[in-house]
């Protein structure tokens, strides 16, 4: 697999949000994880609150070479339904000595609706993605990335349901990433005992042209939630590809809600 493949595949990590994701929480300070998956659900932290989370991922390539992406979120709540997330993360390559810093992100997330016909919960996720990471390295792409995310989230009995649907396009010539991508994803969630939850997820990158198109992705990833708190949640589990090159993993990981950052007026 070309380098370049292996950098986009990493930095698309930015992206990875809740495999077990919940009705929009009432109690403000009960985490509304967005991580290890792809997906993330339309629900949003409440207003003046702030959650941190923190990923490591450990890809392992057909060729048998490694790779690691060391995520880190922040999500603060704007208003009752607008939640403005910060991103970011470390990224190792194959061969490299140490991590690196990838490119940094931000996005607001707007939730316009929490039952709509069909939609269900549903939001709106605008995001503007910096070319901060270092090219040579590969940790970067070296370029300014602006996607929209769709988002749709469903309670079915005890189980909840993500749909997203998203779009990208960056700036550059299109010689070394593709100008424009997609990607979708299906994400289930629930409980299995007391604290401990699961969460499974279908997802995919449409295959991209241009001198550097890539063949389409789909992927699966499952594993285990561990609520120790209402306010701290592990989690912890694998990805598998179902086709094209998307390397094997392992990730670990937790959210934390942090509390309130400053009064709510009333």
């Amino acid at each position: 697999m070309k380098s370049s493949t292996k950098a986009l595949l990493l930095i698309a990590s930015l992206n990875t949000c809740s495999a077990a994701a919940h009705a929009q929480a009432a109690d403000p300070h009960t985490v509304q994880p967005e991580r290890p998956s792809v997906a993330t659900h339309a629900g949003t932290v409440a207003r003046g609150w702030v959650e941190i989370e923190l990923g490591s991922e450990f890809d392992r390539y057909d060729d048998r070479s490694h790779g690691v992406v060391l995520p880190i979120a922040g999500k603060i709540g704007l208003a009752s339904h607008v939640q403005l997330s910060i991103l970011g993360a470390g990224v190792s390559l194959p061969g490299a000595l140490a991590a690196t810093i990838g490119d940094f992100a931000v996005g607001v997330k707007w939730r316009l609706a929490d039952n709509a016909p069909v939609l269900g919960r549903f939001a709106l996720l605008p995001t503007v993605k910096f070319p901060t990471g270092s090219t040579t390295s590969g940790a970067g792409t070296g370029t300014t990335d602006t996607g929209l995310v769709l988002i749709s989230s469903h309670d079915l009995g005890p189980l909840t349901l993500d749909l997203n649907a998203a779009y990208t396009h960056r700036s550059g010539n299109g010689l070394d990433v593709p100008r424009t991508s997609t990607f979708w994803t299906i994400s289930f969630g629930g409980l299995a005992a007391g604290p401990v939850g699961w969460g499974v997820e279908l997802y995919g990158y449409p295959r991209t042209s241009g001198p550097a198109g890539q063949d389409a992705i789909v992927a699966t990833l499952f594993g285990p939630t561990l609520s120790v708190r209402t306010w701290l949640t592990l989690d912890a589990g694998i990805i598998l590809p179902v086709t094209g090159p998307q390397p094997r993993a392992m990730y670990f990981g937790g959210v934390w809600n942090v509390g309130r950052a400053w009064p709510i007026a009333r």
